[in-house]
């Protein structure tokens, strides 16, 4: 009997069962006992169990009976390399920060093999925390990608701007035809796209900047830039150009649908109406912006107007962690207060924010940031039965108030297991270790 039932089922690889699925599907359902259904790396149906069993023979079976199974959370903004200076130089402001002590220590540690190294740091991370896919910004992009393929992690990978020289690159120019180089290298790989990075606008120059208009234009590529993080930022681009940052970047054509802009900390309503008008993405960074003392953004308007905003966790060396199960919690939890209004950004929002709002601003919201038939399989698993999740009335509530990256218990990428319960499919915990004992001793003597 049980041979002729198999004949009739359809053969797929794999099954994930779960007690719930948090769809984040433009209905926002919860599904409860159901079975997501995946065959090569793409979700292939989505139905109760019972049915499920009844209609395809799975390669492999996962059953998760006390799990909220999500889309693979989305990290939009991130500088995945400053993971080995993760507490190198605490409590200070930006720009003492950056100039004293993480500038110094780009310049005399960064290469190509560091780069590679922090990256696959950050993705053993990122991945433990059911982090899918990351937006980077940083030098030797190529590097990062190497780092990205072995994790079997998705990114978008940041063609870095700056007019200042570094070990990476000499000029403005340099940094651009090194990163359209990068760009080519992995122009057919799945698991990579790019964009153009100019740092900030206190980094770039007019003319770099309308190049860069240029390029993004030619290529089809999104653009990824600091903004208005600080009002240091905003006074200084008043006195030197008489405008504010975006502004500046509005009269170059910079602003669209593929325009990126991290923190947004300080704005003007006329600046959140123009966000909206041109139909740009906010990568919202409330750790960062906290412990930088930056402020924080104004999200409730920003997504009361209708700007996209996605989180991010900003680089390891201004957080210090790269979670955004953290950055869901804080981000719901500062609009309130800031609004003195309980209602604002409810927890489904504070996981589209994680999720869908962050897959659209890099425009692969058709191919992630849902669970929905015909997207990838990129997913994470929740356990919701320890005791510090007990009991549980609303498992989306649980993600963004009570959860952890802790409670974490599979990441998938395109259906491939990438990590389980404290184990990575491509990355070996000495590997790790040795990368950490190389590069600590070089940085050290940086430490605050």
């Amino acid at each position: 009997m049980s041979q002729i039932l198999s004949t009739k089922q359809q053969t797929i690889d794999l099954v994930i069962e779960a007690r719930w699925i948090a769809t984040v599907n433009p209905d926002n359902q919860l599904l409860e006992d159901c079975s997501v259904v995946i065959h090569e790396g793409s979700i292939l149906n989505i139905l109760p169990v019972a049915q499920s069993r009844q209609i395809y023979l799975a390669q492999e079976t996962v059953i998760l009976d006390s799990h909220v199974l999500i889309p693979g959370l989305i990290n939009l903004h991130t500088h995945a390399a400053m993971s080995l200076m993760r507490g190198l130089a605490d409590d200070l402001p930006l720009m003492p920060w950056l100039e004293q002590h993480i500038w110094p220590a780009e310049q005399a540690v960064v290469s190509e093999r560091y780069v590679q190294d922090a990256t696959l740091l950050a993705c053993a991370e990122m991945l433990s925390g059911g982090i899918t896919c990351f937006n980077e910004m940083y030098f030797y992009p190529l590097a990062a990608a190497m780092a990205a393929n072995q994790a079997g992690m998705r990114a978008n990978l940041g063609l870095v701007v700056l007019e200042f020289p570094s070990a990476y690159a000499s000029d403005a120019d340099d940094y651009l035809q090194k990163g359209f180089a990068a760009h080519d290298n992995w122009r057919n790989n799945p698991l990579i796209t790019s964009s153009i990075a100019p740092h900030a606008p206190y980094t770039v120059s007019n003319q770099t900047f309308k190049t860069i208009v240029t390029y993004a234009e030619q290529l089809g590529l999104g653009i990824h830039t600091h903004l208005q993080e600080t009002r240091d930022e905003i006074s200084q681009s008043e006195a030197k150009y008489g405008l504010r940052p975006l502004q500046r970047l509005a009269e170059f054509g910079l602003l669209g649908p593929n325009f990126v802009a991290a923190h947004c900390v300080h704005l003007l309503n006329s600046e959140i109406d123009m966000l909206a008008e041109f139909g740009c993405h906010v990568a919202h960074c409330p750790s960062s912006n906290l412990k930088l003392a930056s402020g924080i953004a104004p999200v409730a308007q920003l997504l009361a107007k209708g700007v996209n905003v996605g989180l991010g966790t900003d680089g390891a060396a201004s957080n210090n962690r790269l979670d955004i199960f953290a950055e869901m919690r804080l981000s719901a939890l500062l609009a309130k207060g800031v609004a003195e209004d309980a209602t604002v950004i409810p927890a489904h929002q504070a996981l589209e924010m994680a999720t869908i709002n962050a897959a659209k601003a890099m425009a692969l919201d058709h191919k992630i940031g849902s669970i929905e038939v015909g997207k990838l399989a990129d997913l994470a698993a929740v356990k919701l039965s320890d005791l510090s999740t007990s009991p549980c009335y609303d498992p989306v509530s649980h993600l963004v108030y009570t959860c952890g990256r802790e409670h974490v218990t599979h990441t998938w990428v395109a259906g491939e297991l990438r990590y389980s319960n404290g184990v990575y499919a491509n990355i070996e915990p000495v590997e790790l270790k040795d990368i950490i004992n190389t590069w600590q001793p070089k940085l050290r003597q940086y430490k605050h």
